[in-house]
């Protein structure tokens, strides 16, 4: 069963282990937060995820800024190690 954390943010422990989503999407917190990391506008996520609001995206980085170490768990442990990249891949976010 859902449970409702913010607005638009949900868990479900059928989603992603009970990660934080958007509700009625699989979209998790830690997608809108990583694209937002890479230089992304709130306001540019929706072409990316064209099914959530700019009002759900600026409610998932509030949970985010509410609650960094948990999400940032998650990112972590969600990372691909540098050795499984495909090494135009790691050639190219090394040249950043």
């Amino acid at each position: 069963m859902a449970v409702t954390v913010t607005r638009y943010v949900t868990r479900n422990p059928n989603i992603l282990s009970g990660e934080p989503t958007i509700a009625t999407t699989r979209i998790s917190v830690r997608a809108i937060v990583g694209l937002w990391r890479l230089g992304i506008p709130p306001e540019e996520i929706p072409t990316q995820y064209p099914q959530l609001t700019l009002a759900q995206v600026f409610d998932a980085l509030s949970f985010y800024l509410d609650n960094r170490d948990e999400v940032d768990n998650y990112v972590e442990r969600n990372q691909i190690p540098d050795e499984l990249l495909h090494p135009a891949i790691r050639g190219a976010l090394s040249s950043e």
